[in-house]
């Protein structure tokens, strides 16, 4: 697992001089020009439209390596970034968005707005017209009757969901036509836009005859709307996929897509480097081969931003870490530079806040971290934190010790854990390492908040929006019975009423100010700890057009269906 965050994963416009009427000018930019509702390409190595044309058939496969497997079918369901790669070749969402940020229409014939109809002007009514030449791969026609059966599905209490959030506020959804659906919600949400560009629609003719929806032939065998059809799954090695010729959209261009499973990173990139691989996708190539992987002749490396923030987690119910005194030199004590210029190759962007800096919802001008042990010392020493036997700081009777843990194996990871050991020791501060494999920490030991602090990197956006209640709302605390991922059980009424106004207001600019507001007091009371905005290097043969980085995405396998070789 590449972070903790279920992915449920964005360039800047500055929307609040656009003069447009309040709710309306959301909605309006949503359909036309959401570049600033969503992350855009960051980096020189992007890649635009190579040479040559796309095949007027199908012809020839790719292979992709994945450093993991996927293991879940099922779109709605709980899942990893590497499942959702898959799920782009299978299934559609109703609409999807660009590299650039701005709202494709797929299923659905248009983006709904209030000037298509498509929206009430207060947010709660919501029509969309949908695609009527859309077939499933065993040739059934899509219908308004499966959009509704997956957002029903959604809402069963009975089913095991990704996520709910947005879809519990639908309400009497209520199929007009074979290619209208019409439903009304509970209260405005202008998130839901972006939560559904990532909500792939599934059968009904199918799966409204499982008796368990959670466990049925499907999740063995999908059948979806997407550019290519379930062809065979050798676990442990790989899966086949087959274009399908009845796609609806662009492409696919290509015969068959082979994902291939290869575990070990070093050698994922010796098969890309020998041209037994195509494509080197998810956590793609080590941060230490990459200058060697852009000399290789016959072949390309894209570094691209994600939406990933790596940083310390730290369980703000854990003894000293209900001090902000500790938390502020702790930070104060981290050597950024050397974590991210010596173990990451100087790849990664340094960042203060829990958003994409290419997010138009980015806060510009956060407090900058300083390493600074000395003045982390006198923070300690005059917030009563005193030290004691072998030089480790306590305070009526709690030492400030702790562990951190990570993935298992992670290689980098685990030299941040050394760095960090020697830059915290040095204010008088323990850690001690406690690493588990990604099936374990990732478990209830994350989600439970069983952890002292965690090393992970989470994706906080909802699709490209920065509606943050699942990860910081006080009521998204799993360890205290609530639902989400508040895994720091981070608790502020301040940052409940700036999430609760944020969720329901749809004017961009003053949507801009409230996340601005929310980002200026997680960095001030330090719920989490930012190290840097992860960025990831990926591999592709050369002669392979069509691939795009995609920031608005979990996995640059979006748009698979527009690759082709020239």
């Amino acid at each position: 697992m590449a972070d903790a965050s279920n992915r449920p994963g964005i360039p800047a416009l500055d929307h609040s001089s656009l003069g447009l009427p309040s709710r309306r000018r959301f909605i309006m930019l949503s359909a036309s020009t959401l570049a600033g509702a969503g992350l855009g390409l960051s980096n020189a190595f992007a890649q635009s439209e190579g040479p040559g044309k796309p095949p007027e058939k199908p012809r020839g496969q790719v292979i992709a390596a994945l450093s993991q497997e996927p293991t879940v079918f099922h779109p709605l369901m709980p899942a990893i970034e590497v499942d959702q790669g898959l799920w782009w070749q299978l299934f559609s969402p109703l609409w999807f968005i660009d590299p650039d940020g701005k709202l494709v229409p797929d299923l659905a014939r248009e983006i709904p707005t209030i000037e298509n109809g498509g929206l009430s002007a207060d947010g709660l009514t919501w029509k969309i017209k949908l695609r009527n030449d859309v077939k499933w791969h065993d040739g059934t026609a899509f219908t308004a009757d499966d959009v509704k059966f997956s957002l029903d599905l959604v809402n069963n209490p009975d089913f095991r969901a990704r996520s709910r959030v947005g879809f519990s506020l639908v309400k009497d959804i209520e199929v007009v036509a074979p290619d209208e659906i019409h439903w009304r919600m509970e209260s405005a949400y202008s998130p839901f836009l972006s939560i559904l560009s990532l909500t792939f629609m599934v059968p009904k003719h199918i799966l409204e005859k499982v008796s368990d929806p959670n466990s049925s032939p499907f999740h063995n065998a999908p059948v979806g709307t997407g550019p290519f059809r379930w062809g065979e799954r050798v676990p442990g090695d790989h899966i086949l996929l087959n274009g399908y010729t009845g796609y609806h959209g662009k492409g696919p261009y290509l015969e068959r897509v082979v994902f291939k499973y290869i575990p070990d990173l070093t050698v994922l990139y010796t098969q890309f480097r020998t041209g037994q691989v195509d494509y080197t996708g998810m956590q793609g190539i080590l941060p230490n081969f990459v200058q060697e992987a852009k000399s290789l002749r016959g072949r390309k490396v894209f570094v691209s931003s994600t939406s990933s923030v790596e940083h310390i987690a730290p369980n703000l119910q854990f003894g000293p870490f209900a001090d902000r005194a500790v938390r502020e030199a702790l930070y104060l004590a981290i050597n950024k530079k050397a974590i991210i210029d010596a173990l990451n190759y100087g790849l990664p962007t340094p960042t203060e806040s829990f958003v994409p800096q290419q997010a138009w919802s980015f806060q510009q001008g956060l407090p900058q971290h300083a390493y600074d042990p000395a003045k982390a010392n006198a923070l300690l020493d005059a917030a009563g934190w005193v030290r004691g036997s072998g030089g480790i700081r306590e305070k009526g009777g709690v030492k400030l010790e702790f562990t951190n843990s990570t993935t298992t194996g992670n290689a980098v990871r685990e030299q941040t854990q050394q760095l960090l050991m020697q830059d915290w020791r040095a204010i008088g501060a323990a850690m001690r390492v406690n690493n588990m494999p990604a099936a374990v920490i990732w478990g209830d030991f994350w989600l439970q908040s069983k952890f002292n602090s965690v090393l992970v990197g989470v994706n906080f956006m909802l699709g490209s929006d920065p509606d943050v209640t699942p990860r910081f709302g006080s009521g998204a605390i799993p360890a205290k019975g609530g639902r989400g991922y508040n895994t720091y059980q981070y608790q502020s009424a301040e940052a409940d009423r700036l999430l609760a106004a944020g969720a329901k207001e749809f004017d961009l600019g003053k949507r801009k100010t409230i996340y601005g507001d929310l980002q200026k007091l997680v960095r001030n009371d330090l719920a989490i700890l930012p190290l840097f905005q992860a960025t990831i290097s990926e591999g592709v043969k050369e002669g392979l057009q069509g691939f795009r980085p995609n920031i608005n995405t979990s996995s640059n396998c979006w748009n698979i269906r527009e690759w082709y070789w020239t």
